[in-house]
């Protein structure tokens, strides 16, 4: 049975209930805004197999900036195989891509055109009409995207517990690397920084397995986004990891591609911790 395409957007928001292993383990070290004009980050490396954990195997792309048309075919090419997987017992794997896209706007598969302030026919950049749920967003250099494709048979078969838990990630994420408080609104989805919105969360579900995934503004260009509604949200701003940190030292002068660095090893710490996975990182990519 297939899941229902979930927005991206108008889900509304239940407690998130995390899991017991989760919870008990040890909180890491803050790395504050000194930091990011201080010593490099160190490069992310494969994780050690923790015992009963499950394998992820995750292509880390986080500095190449890669069409959408590309990533959204890997996507499917990679679901598709792992389907194929589900009846003989064979999906062993679950799979993370992180990457950065160029200017580019998606719009889920109901997207009402209202929210976009410009001729579709004549778009500053890119427009892609997808199977993910919610309405328009805008993808862009200098954005983390994570598309964490999973199987829920081997997690929590809970579309509700899913969105929550990247929420989660993305707020542990932002407290451990940054000192930065962010929070849920009830009744949307995607993490909060005040009145901003800093990541954007869409996924698509088919047998189990998810993907599409998280989108986290880091040192992102935030002027495409005023020829849209985000999430057709109009009562709401759109902020950035790089944003709220000048912002807090005076506008104090941050090195960009650290600050990505930064983002990208918690939220894959985090990701790992929370759904208790095993990252093996591999050096083979491939868009076929």
């Amino acid at each position: 049975m297939a899941l229902r395409p979930s927005t991206s957007c108008h889900h509304r928001a239940a407690p998130f209930a995390p899991a017991a292993a989760a919870s008990a383990r040890p909180r890491r070290g803050t790395l504050r805004l000194a930091a990011a004009s201080g010593p490099a980050a160190a490069p992310m490396r494969t994780r050690p197999d923790a015992a009963g954990r499950r394998r992820c195997e995750c292509f880390d792309l986080h500095h190449q900036i890669v069409p959408y048309a590309e990533a959204f075919a890997w996507q499917k090419s990679i679901v598709k195989r792992r389907i194929g997987l589900l009846a003989s017992g064979e999906d062993h794997s679950d799979t993370l891509i992180a990457l950065q896209h160029p200017p580019v706007y998606t719009l889920g598969s109901d997207s009402n055109e209202e929210y976009l302030h410009f001729n579709k026919e004549d778009a500053p950049f890119e427009v892609h009409q997808i199977d993910r749920g919610g309405e328009v967003t805008y993808h862009g250099p200098g954005q983390l995207v994570m598309y964490p494709i999973l199987n829920l048979r081997y997690h929590r078969e809970d579309l509700h517990w899913y969105f929550r838990s990247l929420e989660e990630v993305i707020i542990r994420a932002l407290k451990s690397a940054f000192s930065i408080r962010a929070s849920r609104v009830e009744g949307l989805t995607g993490v909060w920084v005040g009145d901003q919105k800093v990541a954007a969360i869409g996924i698509r579900g088919t047998r189990m397995i998810v993907y599409h995934g998280l989108a986290l503004n880091v040192t992102t260009d935030l002027a495409p986004f005023k020829l849209i509604d985000p999430c057709g949200i109009k009562d709401r701003g759109v902020g950035s990891i790089k944003a709220i940190l000048q912002k807090e030292s005076g506008g104090k002068e941050i090195d960009d591609r650290l600050l990505m660095d930064i983002a990208y090893n918690s939220l894959m710490e985090e990701f790992a911790e929370l759904f208790q996975l095993s990252l093996d990182i591999s050096p083979h990519c491939s868009f076929q």
